[in-house]
């Protein structure tokens, strides 16, 4: 009987032969869809670079592109019309040179390069600016901005010079600037220049009582600018500071300065405490602001003659090798106890109290 053999073991299900085929109906979905389009041939995609009509929003999307790029300096992340292929791919695809450009993790902003232009915005540091003759490329004007005498002179100045003048919507230059208080005017220029240290110290040695500012690991923007401020305001030919681990005259540093920065001379070294042996050298004296100082600023008598003021970071103060690279250590006496002032508060009084010493002296007069 079926299914009760007497033979241990037996198979008592059937083999399983050769499944029935679809006689080729399937043979169209097992077909790949061909290779994926590239953006600059799809014609939805602000890439595109083709013959055809662009839509509407393509157009739109690349004179978006074309804005954010020169709003960052570099070159736009779309085709060449009328050139099939011209121009890299968007979305981090290969360039034509054949190499893939850097990687950027998701969710991180890229770094800039120093290189990189920057847009000073502000009217005062468009305005000293454009005054001073530094270089720029294109002037940006809000749409229906307050027309003051500050904006008329930088509109004139800037079509005097041939600087391409650029109206955009309050948004796109909210969007330019990161949020930045803008005033509704910004100025885009190339890297800022620095001065060199030599040169520097040879033009401020020419004066009859010189005056630089030093600054140790000062990293906040903001305090950098309010010092260029300060230092300009009170009679200082220059400041000086390292160039890394420390804030650099971008474009927040430029609009705190008021644009003071295109009047006075900055530089960037290498070692701070190397440069400051050689202002000693040159018969200045290297003084140090901290909080434990042994001279208060009030009996400072070396006030009068050539002076570095040097000032600390605006958490640990002055570094240990600079510290002891000074020849006098100075301290700003305060009525209550508070511990310390913040940097560029610190950098301003004591300014003024070297301006007013000096004001003072006869023989400076």
């Amino acid at each position: 009987m079926a299914g009760n053999s007497q033979r241990r073991g037996r198979r008592s299900t059937p083999r399983k032969g050769p499944s029935a085929g679809t006689g080729g109906k399937g043979r169209q979905s097992l077909a790949g869809r061909g290779r994926t389009l590239p953006a600059d041939e799809r014609p939805w995609h602000k890439a595109y670079s083709g013959d055809e009509p662009l839509p509407e929003r393509t157009a739109w999307k690349q004179e978006k592109e074309r804005r954010k790029a020169a709003a960052e300096g570099r070159a736009p992340k779309i085709g060449t019309p009328g050139r099939k292929g011209a121009g890299p791919k968007a979305g981090g695809g290969k360039p034509a040179g054949g190499k893939a450009g850097p990687r950027v993790a998701p969710g991180r902003k890229s770094t800039p390069p120093k290189d990189a232009p920057e847009l000073l915005v502000g009217r005062n540091p468009v305005l000293e600016a454009l005054r001073a003759h530094v270089p720029a490329m294109a002037l940006y004007v809000a749409l229906g901005i307050d027309m003051d005498d500050r904006v008329n002179e930088a509109v004139r100045i800037a079509s005097d010079r041939g600087i391409p003048l650029l109206e955009v919507s309050r948004a796109e230059l909210d969007r330019m600037t990161g949020g930045v208080l803008h005033q509704g005017i910004g100025l885009q220029v190339p890297p800022f220049a620095y001065e060199p240290f030599d040169d520097l110290v040879a033009a401020a040695s020419e004066q009859v009582a010189p005056l630089l500012v030093a600054l140790d690991g000062v990293t906040d923007p903001r305090n950098l600018g309010a010092i260029v401020r300060s230092a300009a305001a009170f009679g200082a030919q220059g400041v000086f500071m390292t160039e890394r681990r420390a804030a650099g005259m971008t474009a927040t540093a430029w609009r705190t300065s008021a644009g003071a920065a295109a009047r006075i001379k900055v530089s960037q070294v290498t070692n701070l405490t190397r440069s400051l042996k050689a202002c000693q050298e040159q018969g200045y004296t290297v003084v140090g602001l901290d909080a434990d100082g042994e001279v208060e600023l009030y009996d400072l008598e070396v006030a009068v003659g050539p002076l570095v003021l040097v000032v600390g970071s605006e958490g640990r103060g002055l570094s240990r090798l600079v510290g002891e690279t000074c020849d006098l250590r100075v301290s700003i006496p305060m009525a209550s106890d508070i511990e310390s002032l913040n940097a560029s508060v610190a950098a301003s009084v004591s300014l003024a109290e070297v301006a007013r010493r000096r004001a003072a002296d006869p023989t400076l007069v």
